[in-house]
């Protein structure tokens, strides 16, 4: 049997997003050369990997057992390159990382320069997105989420926690009634995720604190939220490294109002053995150990 290895790549990346349009964006070819990789691929193993339906393709049983080995094949040729690639066994080559937009904005990107110049052979690429990125389907080489993955071959660790903190411009608690406990919010204005497009249901945080809370601006980025505060639209309940240092915002209710929340760090375990993956791994631990008041908000200590 002479089976070509893009051939599984190609099956790699159907089975991961479900789709030939997808697939082609990922590989960088045509849609009809990803259909004709599958049939090959098909052909030659005398199986049918996919079943083909209308919304997309679905792995077969047999594809569901050969994505396995198919991955097992991709990560020692991952290895491989790796390998080969650094000069005298530098770090080398691209690592995609997904994050939070306000993480990677405020905490990552300012300090990652340190790491670009230990490894200059070293590529980062970080993906900002409103939603947590599909290790599964390889959209990212490592993630930090809100939600670990609860199956699945993955490394995970609990990154960090932290606290969603109340924050209000001076202006907007100058013009409106005197918050003096947690009964005084009732009545005021907020700022808000948009409630259907929530990363995850660890950030209905509001619904836990105010009763049928009136909710004037909502977003899907914390960013948006930040700059809504400040412009004195309402409270806003912010993660203590998404306030600048110089913002105005000022913390209401400080040491009485936070909700708990968790960010943990993840990668698929094939991939976890690259050193280039461990190495940002090992980077965003110590970054976090080195700067928990960005996390605890200053009231924390």
């Amino acid at each position: 049997m002479n089976i070509d290895w893009t051939d599984f790549r190609h099956f790699l990346e159907v089975a991961r997003t479900g789709t030939l349009t997808a697939a082609s964006a990922r590989l960088g070819v045509d849609h009809t050369t990803v259909a004709r990789r599958l049939s090959r691929l098909e052909a030659a193993l005398g199986a049918t990997l996919f079943d083909r339906r209308r919304d997309g393709y679905v792995l077969t049983d047999t594809g569901q057992a050969l994505q396995a080995h198919a991955e097992a094949m991709e990560s020692a040729a991952l290895g491989a390159e790796e390998s080969a690639g650094g000069v005298g066994g530098a770090i080398a080559g691209t690592v995609r990382l997904g994050v939070p937009e306000v993480f990677g904005t405020r905490v990552l990107t300012p300090r990652l320069s340190t790491l670009m110049t230990a490894h200059p052979e070293l590529s980062v690429e970080l993906l900002l997105q409103h939603r947590f990125v599909s290790l599964a389907s390889r959209e990212a080489d490592l993630a930090i989420t809100l939600d670990p993955p609860t199956s699945g071959r993955y490394v995970v660790t609990r990154l960090t926690a932290f606290h969603y903190l109340l924050y209000a411009s001076p202006a907007y608690l100058a013009q409106h009634p005197p918050i003096r406990s947690r009964a005084d919010l009732a009545g005021h204005a907020f700022i808000d995720y948009v409630q259907d497009q929530l990363m995850s249901d660890e950030l209905r945080y509001l619904d836990r604190l105010v009763e049928r809370p009136r909710r004037v601006f909502s977003c899907t980025g914390m960013l948006a939220q930040v700059q809504a505060a400040e412009a004195g639209m309402g409270l806003a309940m912010l993660a203590p490294y998404a306030v600048a240092p110089d913002s105005p915002l000022v913390q209401v209710l400080p040491g009485e109002i936070a909700a708990d929340s968790t960010l943990w760090l993840a990668a698929p375990a094939d991939l976890f053995r690259l050193r280039r993956v461990r190495v940002l791994w090992d980077f965003l631990r110590a970054l976090v150990a080195e700067s928990p008041a960005l996390f605890s908000g200053p009231s924390s200590g």
